[in-house]
């Protein structure tokens, strides 16, 4: 399979062992009932094997749709999946699931969300710290907080739970490029959506987020002032203006860095793009 046949929304890739693992939103139940995650292997990024399921829902599982944004990471022998989930009664969060391997399959591991409960949350991401700290950052949905927050949240180290309060680390309406949004229900705010944490060669931490610009859904870039998660964040001019987000950085053929995002932004018309940065 190419990557232009793969339907997923919210692309991430982990890089083990000498091939590349794809995992995203499933494209066609993304806004409804979804029971589980997919993931993808290749070696170039071009063809891909798959797809094989990784995560299914397991009988007396708390979520049963907007399965959003699933994310591995290898962490003491183990494989830890920060993923998204809703149902009618509880409010959208982000859980960590584990497996022994990248193909899963993976099993619960935290007790429910570890996002705060009462809190519309998402696209829950992995940052550990120069000490070995870990964090999750997170997005308060914008449909509750009105201007879309993103937060970072010490966690446990055995990833199962959180170990502290959140604390923001910056507002959508921060960035100038960022536009508000309608939502169906008549409400209108600034988005938030996939944060990513990433050091660049400069020793620079960033943060990778997405909203709404003028041009559509955007991939936007903001760089802490300290060098670390208790920073100011600053925004940056956008990486990508028009129609494609949710995005995060892997090291790709020889050892370039690669910002993988989704686009175009239209259900069932999604499909992940690899794009070779520069100057980050």
């Amino acid at each position: 399979m190419r990557t232009e046949e793969i339907n997923i929304r919210d692309p991430f890739v982990l890089c083990h062992g000498g091939k590349y693992y794809l995992y995203g939103t499933r494209g066609a139940t993304c806004w409804g009932e979804a029971d589980g995650f997919d993931v993808y292997t290749g070696e170039d990024l071009h063809t891909w094997e798959g797809p094989i399921e990784c995560f299914h829902r397991p009988e007396g599982f708390w979520a049963d749709r907007n399965y959003w944004a699933p994310e591995v990471y290898f962490r003491d022998g183990m494989f830890y999946m920060f993923a998204s989930f809703k149902n009618e009664t509880t409010r959208r969060g982000t859980a960590v699931l584990r497996a022994a391997s990248p193909l899963g399959p993976f099993e619960p591991w935290s007790e429910g969300p570890v996002t705060p409960g009462d809190w519309e949350c998402l696209d829950g991401t992995l940052y550990v710290s120069r000490e070995g700290k870990p964090y999750m950052v997170f997005c308060h949905e914008w449909v509750q907080a009105g201007d879309g927050e993103i937060l970072a949240m010490p966690l446990t180290d055995d990833l199962k739970a959180a170990a502290g309060a959140p604390a923001l680390l910056f507002r959508a309406s921060e960035a100038a490029w960022s536009r508000q949004v309608k939502h169906s229900s008549g409400k209108t705010g600034y988005v938030t959506d996939g944060p990513f944490l990433w050091r660049n060669e400069k020793g620079e931490l960033l943060c990778l987020w997405s909203g709404f610009s003028g041009e559509g859904y955007a991939q936007g870039v903001a760089v802490s002032d300290n060098g670390e998660i208790d920073g100011k964040f600053i925004q940056r001019e956008p990486l990508f203006l028009r129609d494609g987000g949710h995005g995060m950085l892997f090291r790709g053929p020889g050892e370039r860095t690669v910002l993988a995002l989704h686009s175009p932004n239209t259900h069932l018309q999604e499909r992940p793009r690899f794009l070779e940065t520069e100057g980050l």
